[in-house]
Order: C-alpha cells, then structure tokens, then sequence
C-alpha cells in the first residue's frame, strides 16, 4: 500500500475501506484486477463525509453494479467508490415525482414505478446497471432512454457539496451526458405518467422474456459492448463479418446476440479486449464503419 493509500485511512468511514481490492466480483464480466483502495459507503451522509476529506490528488472511479465496464487485469489506481446495493434510496414524493438514489439496480426502479402506478420506466428492468450509471450514460433498452424522464438530478462534487440540477444543465444523447465537469450523480427525481398497474407489470414480464429469449444472460457478460452505428446495428454488423462464436481465451462473441461478449469460463479481462478490439478491426475492414464503445475500459494493463 503507497504512502498516500495508508492516509486514507485516517479518514471518518463508517462503511467500507479495503485496499488492493479484487473488483472481478463488482463487474458483471467477473473479471479485472484490484482496486488500490475499495470504499463502500454505508449511506449518502458516508460518502458525502468522505468525499470532503479525501485527497483531491487522489484517482477516484466509480462503479455501480460494474455492468458497463472492463476493469483491465493490472486493476485501479486510487480509489474505487462502489455505490450499488449502498446508495439504494427510492421513494414517491408528495408531487407524484419519483426519487431514485445512484445506487438502486434499475430494475428495482422500474417494479417500483409500476407498483406505484407510474408509466414509462419499465424499459429500466431490461438494463443490468444502477440507476447512476444509467444517468451517466443515458442507458437504453427496449426503445426507452433514462433521460426521457430525468426531472432534476442531484449531484455531488469532490468536496462533498451537493447540488440540484435540470436536464438543461447537461447535454444529453446517444449513449452519452456532458453536464459540469467534477460532479458525479447522488440521485435523481423522474417524472413519469400515470398508468395501470397491471399493464406496467405486464409490460416489465414481456421486457423480461424478450431480454432472455435474445440476450444471453446466463454468461458473464457487460450488456452491449458497442454502440448502434447511425443507421445500422453493431450486432448485426459483427454476425455478417462471421464472428458470432469466436474465441480468445476463455471471451467468446455470443452466438445469441453478436454486440455482446461473454465469459465462457476463465477469460481474463485481456482476452476480452483482444476480442473487442477484434470486432472493431474486422467490422472497419469489410464495412468501413469505426464501432464506438458503449463499455468503458478502466485500469491498467497486468
């Protein structure tokens, strides 16, 4: 542990602070080597406490359920903050909004919409990720996008201030959000419509079943590994260049659902970015078409 690592420990956590730290068991690929220092705050007073206190020197990354990322095999410098099954807050407010903490599974978000009677989330039960990480990406699924019924988020800063921002404060698209530099989502409000509880619940069933039927989710994989070119689909442009199945090392490209990559048993995070960078280079060389990740990269090389 460095000098600077051994600091941290002063600092006034009540959850939990664990160094050189294995974040296979935090990603959905279940791959990747260890954070240098792992927090897991017990709740947003926690994190708010730590943040102000923390080196602002410091390399600081986040993970929620860790479904959208690649921790590469040499792991994380500095400190990986984990807010899934943490920051897990969800409530209706007297204004019909619904508040949803960074840390909720947005599948939760979406049961919880529907039990309460609101339509237009149930999109959210088709994406394996928090309800931060989807904020930060504008995540998709199933013709929906977060954004759609983003009210006002929350957000907080390094120094463990928090804010209240519009929609308006941040430049929102495909796959991506630009808003201020140095804030990173706590939670958000939705404004969603009234609907019948029933069909909501119907509709997360379909959601569920199409995503199985075409997914497949009994693998370790990220969710879709590229993003949807203008005009085509990554998936499809994968399968035509011959790659469903292909291998290296324990990674394979479904046979299922081309855009994603699963861990057949025993791949490294290495050989999984062998593969992607495969598909990249082979769908660039037959169709001319430079595939943009969807999954972030993080960490170092082993």
């Amino acid at each position: 542990m460095s000098m600077a690592m051994n600091k941290l420990e002063m600092l006034p956590v009540r959850g939990e602070l664990r160094y050189d730290a294995s974040l296979a068991g935090f990603t959905t690929w279940r791959v990747g080597g260890p954070a240098e220092c792992l927090f897991r705050p017990l709740d947003r007073q926690d994190l708010i406490a730590f943040l102000s206190t923390l080196p602002r020197t410091t390399p600081l990354t986040w993970l929620g359920l860790g479904s959208n990322v690649l921790v590469r095999d040499g792991g994380v410098p500095g400190v990986v903050i984990v807010t899934a099954s943490r920051l897990r807050a969800m409530a209706l407010e007297e204004d019909g909004r619904i508040y949803v903490e960074a840390g909720v599974p947005c599948a939760h978000v979406a049961r919880f919409c529907s039990v309460h009677g609101q339509a237009g989330a149930e999109f959210l039960a088709g994406i394996p990720g928090t309800m931060g990480g989807a904020l930060a990406m504008n995540a998709g699924a199933f013709g929906g996008e977060t954004w759609t019924w983003v009210d006002e988020v929350e957000t907080l800063d390094r120094e463990g201030t928090v804010r209240r921002r519009k929609p308006q404060d941040y430049e929102v698209g495909y796959r991506k959000v630009r808003g201020p530099q140095g804030e990173y989502f706590l939670g958000a409000w939705l404004r969603l419509q009234a609907g019948d509880i029933d069909s909501a619940q119907r509709r997360i069933r379909e959601l569920l079943a199409r995503r199985n039927r075409t997914q497949p989710t009994r693998w370790p994989n990220c969710g879709s590994v590229f993003k949807n070119p203008p005009g085509e689909a990554a998936a499809h442009l994968i399968e035509a260049c011959g790659l469903k199945g292909q291998r290296i090392g324990g990674a394979k490209i479904s046979e299922m659902h081309a855009n994603f990559i699963i861990n057949s048993g025993g791949a490294t995070a290495s050989d999984i970015e062998r593969l992607i960078e495969l598909a990249r280079e082979t769908v660039k060389a037959r169709f001319a078409i430079e595939l943009e990740l969807e999954v972030r990269i993080i960490g170092e090389a082993a």
